[in-house]
């Protein structure tokens, strides 16, 4: 419909439905209102077909958002209901079986794993990750090293019996630490020791075992009274003996992993073998043998098949 102004007075140029050209010719002055009050008949009786409108404050929704709303309501009343009868369950079988132990709550697990770790730091094996070796490090292998420091500490965790766990030569204000906190939730609530010190500094050289893929002894134990290095680098240009002469520079007693006592090399495609293991590899090599007594389960656990070996009683 289209409006114009022509001195004081209003005009409209409208669509008259056939039938009703009667209708505004007789109303004269009066024709604009009464149009309105036909318009304002047509949609009073659409609402009482449809449904009142509700009242107050409250807005209208179509029927599409009702329908969406009632399937809703329905979920959560199903969710509670299912909470409900789980809660009666759990209740009815501790009266049933009395010997058996509620279920620990998260807080009170989480306080007991604190209270093991903080244990280990005066009666278990200790191992330090030297960090002094990331300034040259890409973003990309710094993210590598804080998500590989994250599933060690993980499985730390869950050990029955864990390690304590020193990061030296790990500044708060360089960019491997930044990263941990970006991957890492709770990285600034970790159980363990951080130092900016280098761990060479940090211990009596005597008691110190560098763990290294170049060293030509192999590792035979895992002693409480010896604190093992695992060097925090990861290098894609696979920079060879780099942890290995670092130990001799400061004449520290080096160690390999037990891989070639054990297992053996096995044929593939690429004719690809390597005896190079992620920190967090190393470590559930080095807990599950101090758990067990016992290499061929603990190196089953840390070397995948892609480093091309397997037990030498493995059948393929």
């Amino acid at each position: 419909m289209d409006w114009k102004l022509e001195g004081s007075a209003w005009k409209t140029e409208s669509h008259v439905p056939l039938g009703q050209e009667g209708l505004l010719e007789d109303a004269g002055e009066d024709g604009v209102s009464e149009s309105f009050q036909l318009l304002q008949i047509d949609v009073e009786c659409e609402s009482r077909e449809s449904g009142s409108l509700p009242t107050g404050s409250a807005t209208w929704c179509s029927k599409n958002v009702q329908r969406k709303q009632k399937h809703w309501e329905k979920i959560v009343a199903a969710k509670k209901s299912k909470r409900k009868q789980e809660k009666e369950r759990r209740k009815a079988n501790r009266a049933e079986n009395p010997g058996i132990c509620p279920q620990h709550s998260k807080r009170f697990l989480k306080a007991l794993t604190r209270e093991r770790l903080l244990e280990a730091k005066h009666t278990g094996p200790r191992l330090c990750i030297d960090l002094s070796m990331t300034d040259h490090m890409s973003k990309k292998e710094l993210s590598r090293l804080a998500g590989q420091i994250r599933r060690l500490y993980g499985s730390n965790k869950k050990a029955d019996k864990p390690f304590w766990i020193c990061l030296a030569g790990f500044s708060r204000d360089s960019p491997l630490y930044e990263e941990c906190l970006r991957m890492n939730d709770g990285f600034s609530s970790y159980v363990l020791d951080i130092t900016e010190e280098d761990c060479f500094s940090l211990f009596p050289l005597k008691t110190l075992v560098y763990l290294t893929p170049d060293s030509e002894h192999a590792l035979e134990d895992v002693d409480v009274n010896k604190i093992y290095i695992l060097g925090g680098l990861v290098d894609e240009s696979i920079q060879k003996k780099v942890t290995f002469q670092k130990a001799r520079e400061h004449s520290v007693q080096t160690a390999r992993l037990p891989i070639q006592e054990y297992m053996i090399r096995r044929q593939n495609g690429r004719n690809y073998h390597s005896e190079i293991l992620a920190l967090n590899q190393v470590f559930d090599i080095l807990s599950t043998y101090f758990e067990t007594r016992n290499w061929p389960e603990a190196l089953k656990k840390g070397v995948s098949s892609g480093k091309g070996y397997v037990l030498q009683n493995s059948v393929d």
